[in-house]
């Protein structure tokens, strides 16, 4: 006989994702920045010049222009990366029943990772697995996620077991889940050409990262191993060239590419080539209806729904194209909940 749930030994979830301002309005908006381009992996320089640098200048000039894409992003919900993760947060709970506990945070803002890793302590869980919701690893994302959860965790008295979900670059659950989405665009009308548009990073984070200088930032991607396994360009062509197998593409019908950079690329050169320089050549090619993913992301948010879905598609039409679709993201897809499902037991 079984012992009651309520008796029996539970395992921790905690479900991670970036961070989204608490409102669309400049002072939220403000706020969420000041902690998201203060964070030392995502800002690499000293802290000396780093604080004063993007608090003192960059955030109160980049808030108010910010607030109104979010504003534009904004639904009845509220922010989409926000309620597309509780959605996943209460389905994954769902299918894995009692002997689980499932959290959900952000590494800025709110909900707060410090909130609910104080959920699973106070549910007096055996132990804690955590899962950033970014597929690829990146010392900026995926790094930063878990640098906070053991800073927060060390701090407690008695410390369980916590293990860590570091990549699904290549998981056959995340992979299929975005293949079903795109086969369902791709039936609607015939496209010309494929993209993949991956959230950028500076390159000097990659070379940072190469194993014993692996990382030559060319054809060193060409494969995926053990080399290139924790290196997020490698890991960008590898989901790549997965979900492009299973819908059925040569290397010839899709194109990689990186979007959302920072800064100057004279300057700090960020991974290339990048998405909204790659889309205004497509027309004059004669790729003129091309359907868009964004891999990088498993929740609709402010790069995807505003920045490829929107603005990219105006860059598109500009330079001539006729149709620019973007596919939507995971979000909390029934074949998506299932992979995450697995991933936790796996674990």
């Amino acid at each position: 006989m079984s012992a009651p749930a309520s008796a029996q030994r539970r395992i921790g979830v905690l479900l991670v994702n970036l961070g989204t301002p608490d409102s669309p309005q400049t002072p939220d908006v403000r706020r969420y920045l000041n902690e998201f381009l203060t964070d030392g992996r995502v800002v690499d320089m000293p802290a000396a010049i780093r604080y004063p640098l993007f608090r003192g200048l960059v955030v109160p000039l980049r808030a108010p222009k910010s607030a109104k894409i979010y504003q534009e992003l904004w639904t009845e919900r509220g922010s989409p990366l926000l309620f597309h993760g509780l959605d996943l947060q209460k389905k994954v709970q769902e299918q894995l029943g009692p002997n689980y506990v499932v959290a959900f945070g952000m590494r800025y803002q709110n909900p707060s990772i410090e909130k609910a890793l104080a959920e699973l302590r106070d549910a007096a869980v055996e132990r804690i697995i955590v899962l950033p919701l970014f597929p690829q690893y990146a010392a900026a994302s995926t790094g930063s996620v878990q640098q906070k959860v053991m800073e927060l965790v060390s701090k407690w008295w008695v410390v369980p077991s916590i293990s860590f979900i570091s990549t699904f670059t290549d998981n056959p659950g995340f992979i299929g889940t975005i293949v079903t989405l795109g086969k369902a665009e791709m039936a609607k009308r015939d496209y010309d050409h494929i993209v993949f548009s991956y959230h950028g990073i500076p390159e000097r984070h990659v070379l940072k990262g190469s194993h014993n200088g692996y990382c030559k930032l060319g054809n060193c991607c060409a494969s995926y191993n053990k080399n290139n396994r924790y290196c997020y360009r490698a890991q960008c062509f590898e989901t790549s060239r997965l979900v492009a197998a299973g819908l059925g593409l040569s290397p010839e019908q899709y194109t990689v590419a990186f979007q959302s950079r920072l800064q100057s690329r004279l300057r700090d050169p960020w991974l290339q080539p990048y998405t909204d320089e790659v889309l205004k050549e497509m027309p004059a090619k004669g790729l003129k209806n091309v359907l868009a993913f964004s891999p990088a992301f498993v929740a609709d948010c402010l790069e995807t729904t505003i920045e490829v879905g929107s603005e990219f598609k105006e860059l598109f039409e500009e330079a001539g194209g006729n149709h620019w679709q973007l596919v939507p993201s995971l979000n909390s897809h029934p074949q998506w909940v299932d992979a995450v499902v697995g991933m936790v037991k796996e674990n």
